[in-house]
C-alpha cells in the first residue's frame, strides 16, 4: 500500500535524485532535468520547481547551503541532499518500482465513455490515434539509436524503452478495438441502442 509521504509530488522525487550527484540551485536542478529528458515524464515549470524545493526544505528532506552570486544573474542558493532526504529518496523509490498503482490516464476515461461516439467517428478518431502512436513510436527509437551509438549506456534510457513499449501495447490495443468497432453485429447493436440518442 502506498505510503503517505510529506511532500508527494513526482518532481521532489526527481529533485532529490538530481541532488545525489551534488548540491545545486534550482535553476540548475531544472536545466539538468530538461538536459537528461526526464521533463518527458515529470511535469514542471520555474515557479512549481521552487516551490518543490521550498517544500523539500520545509520536510527536512534538502538544506540550504551557500548562496552563489555572479554579476549577470540575481542571487541563488544551493540546496544539498540531506540524510533524511536519502533515506525519503531510497524508500520512495523501493514503493514506486515494487508496487503497481492504479492510475487515471484521461485515454482510459475516453475509452470508459465510448459508446457515446457512433462507431464510424470512433473508428475514424482511433486511426488517428494510432498514426500518432506509430510516429511517436518511430520518434523515441531514433533517439534511443541516436543515444545508444552517442554511448549512453541503456540504464539511462530505460524510461524511453518504457514509453515504447507503452506505446506499442496501446497501438496493438487500438488496433483491436477498431477491428471489435467495426464488426456488423456491433455497429447494427450500437445504432439500435444509442442512435436515437444522437
Amino acid at each position: 500500500m502506498a505510503k503517505r509521504r510529506k511532500v508527494s509530488n513526482p518532481l521532489a522525487l526527481a529533485v532529490l535524485a538530481e541532488l545525489t550527484a551534488e548540491p545545486m540551485h534550482p535553476y540548475e536542478m531544472g536545466r539538468r532535468l530538461k538536459e537528461h529528458a526526464k521533463d518527458r515524464n515529470i511535469k514542471y515549470n520555474r515557479s512549481s520547481l521552487y516551490m518543490v524545493v521550498e517544500q523539500l526544505r520545509k520536510a527536512g528532506f534538502v538544506a540550504e547551503g551557500e548562496t552563489v552570486r555572479d554579476t549577470q544573474r540575481p542571487e541563488r542558493t544551493v540546496y544539498a541532499i540531506t540524510q533524511e532526504g536519502r533515506t525519503e529518496l531510497h524508500d520512495w523509490m523501493r514503493e514506486l518500482v515494487a508496487e503497481p498503482r492504479h492510475e487515471y490516464p484521461a485515454f482510459g476515461v475516453s475509452l470508459s465513455l465510448l459508446m457515446v461516439l457512433p462507431p464510424a467517428e470512433a473508428v475514424e478518431l482511433l486511426e488517428k490515434r494510432r498514426a500518432a502512436l506509430t510516429d511517436e513510436v518511430a520518434g523515441i527509437r531514433e533517439t534511443l539509436h541516436k543515444a545508444t551509438e552517442e554511448g549512453v549506456g541503456w540504464l539511462f534510457l530505460i524510461e524511453e524503452e518504457y514509453r515504447v513499449g507503452g506505446l506499442e501495447a496501446e497501438a496493438a490495443f487500438v488496433e483491436r478495438l477498431i477491428t471489435q468497432l467495426r464488426e456488423p453485429e456491433f455497429v447494427r447493436t450500437w445504432h439500435e441502442h444509442f442512435g436515437s440518442l444522437q
